[in-house]
């Protein structure tokens, strides 16, 4: 995949960078992200077609803040800054980066748009873009040009004369710039000439001819949790190495309704072979007391390992343990590649991982967004039902039931769960969104049933609508499923006597709860 038709992402710290890799792949393009700091030792060994220099935080003119290696500038790669790689473009060739008097954040109008500009080609007069900063241009460097402008910002786009070199200041990769795809789709396509080759076709083949070549003649242990990603991972791997890989099943307790006996049939059905290993106890035993949300999930992660490792010591010559881990997975957890990006959360089977392990890491499906993993499945002959299934955390129900874990609580989630599950498929309208469940809150709260006082648990129902799952709206259910799913609750979960429905969006909050 490295070769001089992909896209090099150099992350500044913005939690926006993992959007432009997702707009550059809907491209059919191929995209990495890497840290600033090893743009030029990237760029290097696999020289790339074009280069994106991301947003963030910092103020270029300050010290120690993130720079431009002036030699990327060198390499005559086609080169888009947005927002801060905007202004780090600007002071890297001799021009003037100021605080701003007021920071323009939100929605915008793009005025005076060049007509000859290649990158705005197409871009009407006064298109609404995403604006997120506090400093501006107000130096351009010699031989640039300003391509458009908003009413805070001059220069809201620029470019150098021969049009090799692009900024803009707002934020095109994000939902809020309406026609930000067709920015992206010019600079690929019209600037940098790059081709739109990158399909899972040629996904599917090159991971193959890799994971043959890694793994040799040894055996590896696989991760299978039943949703969608590790099902994925586990039918891509069977395909390159067939009976070398050995999936391991682990109920740790923390499944949905009836989870195991479905993941089992399905895979039978498949014709591929799982190690089923029953592990609730020893799980539950770990999570005693335990309420803080990292904590759980670094212990579920622990624990796994740990399960996988004694299941890989009784199979000859296993050298690595494969997992379903996805981008936003990474980019959550830890900065792309050790980038300057934020963490938001530890998952388990990234952040959560412990320090030691006797196994290598096989990830395949680390560098794609969970609507590429589907369409993946999909090629590989996964039946529906596995392919569109909801996403599922990887501590399962752990970091669903808010505080204490233990056996009373996981049964009333599940029933619960199951019932509003049950419901959102009656009404046609499991497909449609992205993700559902029910959340146990350590709240109690007074009832009144059968005309007795109830004192018992509040369930929050969460359902979102995204794309990727990096940002995410709630879903506007109909009122009269939430009404059936509540009802059904409350009358049929003995525990439950209150249930709330959650319209938070990502960002500010998480699509899950801890």
């Amino acid at each position: 995949m490295k070769t001089s038709n992909y896209v090099l992402i150099l992350d500044y710290g913005s939690q926006y960078t993992q959007l432009i890799a997702r707009r550059v792949r809907e491209a059919r393009v191929y995209s990495e992200i890497h840290p600033f700091d090893r743009g030029l030792e990237v760029a290097r060994r696999n020289r790339p077609g074009a280069i994106i220099l991301s947003g963030g935080p910092a103020s270029i003119y300050k010290e120690r803040s993130p720079r431009l290696d002036p030699e990327l500038i060198e390499m005559q790669v086609p080169l888009l800054g947005i927002c801060y790689g905007l202004q780090a473009i600007a002071h890297t060739l001799g021009g003037v980066v100021q605080a701003a008097p007021e920071r323009e954040y939100g929605r915008a109008a793009l005025t005076g748009i060049r007509p000859d500009s290649v990158l705005l080609q197409g871009i009407t007069e006064g298109a609404q873009v995403w604006m997120s900063h506090g400093d501006k241009v107000v130096r351009l460097p010699e031989k640039f040009r300003i391509s458009a402008s908003t009413s805070d910002a001059e220069a809201a786009a620029f470019e150098s004369e021969d049009q090799r070199i692009t900024g803009v200041q707002f934020h095109p990769e994000v939902a809020h710039t309406p026609q930000g795809a067709t920015v992206i789709r010019n600079f690929l396509f019209r600037i940098a000439q790059l081709k739109p080759d990158w399909t899972m076709a040629s996904f599917i083949d090159s991971t193959v001819l890799e994971v043959r070549e890694r793994v040799g003649q040894d055996r590896v242990v696989a991760a299978l949790s039943g949703g969608v990603d590790s099902s994925v991972m586990v039918a891509l791997l069977h395909r390159a190495i067939g009976d070398q890989l050995h999936p391991v099943f682990v109920n740790n307790g923390l499944l949905r309704k009836n989870e195991a006996a479905e993941v089992l049939g399905a895979f039978q059905k498949l014709g591929i072979k799982l190690d089923y290993v029953d592990a609730s106890r020893r799980f539950l035993q770990k999570l005693a007391g335990v309420t803080d949300p990292e904590q759980k999930r670094k212990i579920i992660g622990e624990e796994f390992i740990r399960v996988f490792e004694e299941e890989a010591e009784r199979i000859p010559r296993v050298k690595f343990l494969a997992q379903g881990t996805l981008y936003p997975d990474v980019i959550e957890s830890v900065s792309a590649k050790g980038g300057p990006s934020s963490t938001i959360k530890s998952h388990h089977n990234v952040g959560g991982l412990p320090e030691t392990m006797r196994l290598e890491l096989i990830e395949p499906l680390r560098e794609l967004f969970k609507d590429e993993v589907r369409e993946l499945g999909a090629q590989l002959g996964l039946p529906d039902e596995i392919v569109w299934r909801h996403p599922f955390p990887g501590p399962g129900l752990a970091v669903r039931i808010l505080g204490e874990v233990n056996e009373e609580k996981i049964a009333v989630l599940q029933e619960a769960d199951a019932i509003a599950m049950s419901e959102i498929r009656i009404a046609g309208l499991y497909r449609g969104i992205w993700q559902a469940f029910v959340v146990l809150l350590p709240v109690q709260s007074v009832g009144v049933m059968g005309d007795e006082r109830t004192y018992e648990y509040v369930a929050a129902l969460r359902a979102v609508d995204a794309r990727d799952g990096m940002t995410a709206d709630w879903s506007r259910i109909p009122h009269e499923v939430l009404s059936r799913i509540s009802n059904r609750i409350i009358n049929e979960v003995r525990g439950i006597n209150r249930v709330v429905y959650d319209i938070s969006s990502k960002p500010p909050s998480t699509i899950e709860w801890e």
